[in-house]
C-alpha cells in the first residue's frame, strides 16, 4: 500500500511538473540577458529563447552553445502591412561567420522605452559547437512583428562588427560588407597590418581582415581554450604561409 501511494504521489508531481512547463513555454523570451522588446509581439519563430528551450537548466544532462550576435547585420526593413490594423514588421539580414549557425532571433539590446525613440535590436543566432573552416560567410535572417501603436521612430539592429540602423518607419536600410572572408586563404602569404600598402595577389593583409583575429605561429603555443565563432584564427608556416583558417 505505502509503494503504491509513492508512485501515484511520484507520476502526480511528474505530471505537475510537465503542465507548468507547458504552461510558460508560448511566452517571449524576458531574460536579464535578453529583455523583452516593448511594444513587440512574440515572433513566429522558434528557438532558444522563445519556447521550452529556455528552461534546459531542469535538463543537467543537455548542453547547448549560447546565443550569440551574427557577425555582420547587412540590411535592416521595416514592413508596414497594407490591411487595418496596420502592423509593422522588422526584417534583418546579416552575415554568420561560417556553416553550422541556426535558429536567428531579433532581441533588444537592453529594457525599456528607448530615449531616442529608435528601437535598438540584436541579430543573434545559436552558433555551432565546435570549429568551422572558413569557407566563406553565410546569410541569415530573422524578422519581428511589433504592435499597432508602437510608437518607434526607427530601428536599429547590431551584430558583433556593426549597426545597421532605420531612421523612419516604414524604411529600409542596407550596407555592403567589405571584408576578406578567408575562404581562399590558405597557402597565401599573411602580411601583418601596415606591411603591405596595396592589395597583391597571393596575399593576405590584415587590415583586410575581420577585425577579431588570431594569428598562430609556427613556434608559438595556444593558451586557453575560449571558443568563439566569431574570431577568425589563421596557423601560419615558418614563411608566413597561412596553412589553415577556422573560425573558432
Amino acid at each position: 500500500m505505502h509503494v503504491t501511494t509513492r508512485l501515484l504521489a511520484a507520476l502526480a508531481a511528474c505530471v505537475a511538473v510537465l503542465v507548468g512547463a507547458t504552461e510558460i513555454a508560448p511566452a517571449q523570451n524576458a531574460t536579464a540577458e535578453h529583455p523583452p522588446v516593448p511594444g513587440a509581439a512574440p515572433p513566429t519563430l522558434s528557438g532558444p529563447g522563445w519556447g521550452p528551450e529556455m528552461y534546459t537548466d531542469q535538463l543537467p544532462d543537455t548542453t547547448a552553445p549560447a546565443d550569440l550576435p551574427v557577425l555582420y547585420v547587412t540590411s535592416v526593413e521595416v514592413l508596414r502591412s497594407s490591411a487595418a490594423p496596420e502592423l509593422d514588421i522588422v526584417r534583418v539580414t546579416g552575415l554568420v561567420s561560417s556553416q553550422g549557425w541556426s535558429a536567428p532571433l531579433l532581441v533588444p539590446t537592453y529594457a525599456g522605452k528607448p530615449s531616442d525613440g529608435v528601437l535598438d535590436l540584436e541579430l543573434i543566432a545559436t552558433p555551432p559547437e565546435q570549429s568551422e573552416e572558413a569557407g566563406g560567410f553565410v546569410p541569415i535572417s530573422a524578422v519581428l512583428p511589433l504592435e499597432p501603436g508602437h510608437g518607434f521612430a526607427g530601428v536599429r539592429v547590431r551584430g558583433s562588427e556593426n549597426g545597421v540602423t532605420v531612421k523612419q518607419i516604414p524604411g529600409s536600410s542596407h550596407v555592403s560588407i567589405e571584408v576578406n572572408d578567408c575562404r581562399a586563404c590558405s597557402g597565401q602569404k599573411f602580411a601583418p597590418e601596415g606591411s603591405v600598402a596595396q592589395p597583391q595577389q597571393n596575399v593576405v593583409r590584415q587590415e583586410d581582415l575581420p577585425k577579431l583575429l588570431r594569428i598562430i605561429k609556427e613556434d608559438e603555443g595556444i593558451r586557453g581554450i575560449e571558443h568563439n565563432p566569431n574570431r577568425l584564427s589563421l596557423v601560419l608556416g615558418a614563411d608566413n604561409t597561412i596553412l589553415e583558417a577556422f573560425w573558432e
